[in-house]
């Protein structure tokens, strides 16, 4: 059933930690909170399966937030994975390309991901759009960009005749302080959840648990989230 209350929203849930988070934070200050995730052949795709969980132990957190969390949204973008030759959606090693861009980005990912949000937004009745793009601590992937994201906006709202908000609370928050947001949003219980049951590794590697969470530990991803918990614990 499609909400009457156009302050609804529909957040990007990956089964990652930025992406949870974000959750947590639209969970916080909107009535009713709809989730998406993409199935595009990732490498990773170990992180959808996480996403019940996430949705179980965020309601379990908060009464409030159990209240708002509605439906949940899958949505298969084969055609994404089939076009695109990346390490995240090819075994391959993580390298550098020659133009300077890490060979884990996907052209056109959160493009797609963002119009297509929007697209079940307008059927569904939701106005606010809510993604974990971050320009703060990225691989200089262009699609996180606040500039992207910005004019992203404009183009879907041309297009489609709306007024969507595109949100994206993580764009200059460093990884330390995106820990430190999901303290303040759920505390303790948020954190735990976060580094017990997200995933973020490249390599699709739940592996060893460290105290951060689970993953390879070496791939850029993993190293990013380890630094952002040490700068998390240190304060």
């Amino acid at each position: 059933m499609t909400p009457d209350n156009q302050e609804s929203a529909l957040v990007l849930l990956s089964g990652g930690q930025d992406s949870t988070t974000c959750l947590a934070w639209a969970l916080d200050r909107f009535p009713h909170v709809e989730t998406l995730g993409f199935d595009y052949g990732q490498r990773h795709r170990v992180e959808l399966g996480l996403r019940p969980a996430l949705r179980d132990g965020l309601r379990a957190i908060d009464p409030a937030w159990a209240a708002r969390l509605g439906e949940d949204h899958t949505l298969a973008l084969d055609a994404l994975g089939a076009l695109s030759d990346t390490a995240l959606t090819r075994e391959s090693e993580i390298a550098m390309q020659a133009d300077g861009l890490p060979n884990t980005f996907v052209p056109g990912r959160n493009l797609l991901f963002l119009t297509f949000a929007a697209a079940l937004a307008y059927r569904r009745g939701l106005r606010h759009i809510v993604g974990g793009m971050c320009e703060t601590d990225f691989s200089g992937y262009p699609d996180c960009r606040d500039d992207t994201i910005k004019a992203l906006q404009v183009a879907i709202n041309l297009g489609m005749n709306r007024r969507f908000v595109l949100h994206t609370p993580l764009m200059w928050i460093d990884k330390a302080e995106t820990w430190r947001l999901a303290q303040r949003l759920g505390g303790t219980p948020l954190v735990r959840l976060i580094v017990e049951h997200t995933h973020t590794c490249y390599r699709g590697e739940r592996g060893a648990m460290h105290p951060w969470g689970h993953g390879c530990g070496t791939c850029p991803a993993c190293e990013l989230r380890a630094a952002g918990w040490e700068g998390f614990v240190k304060g």
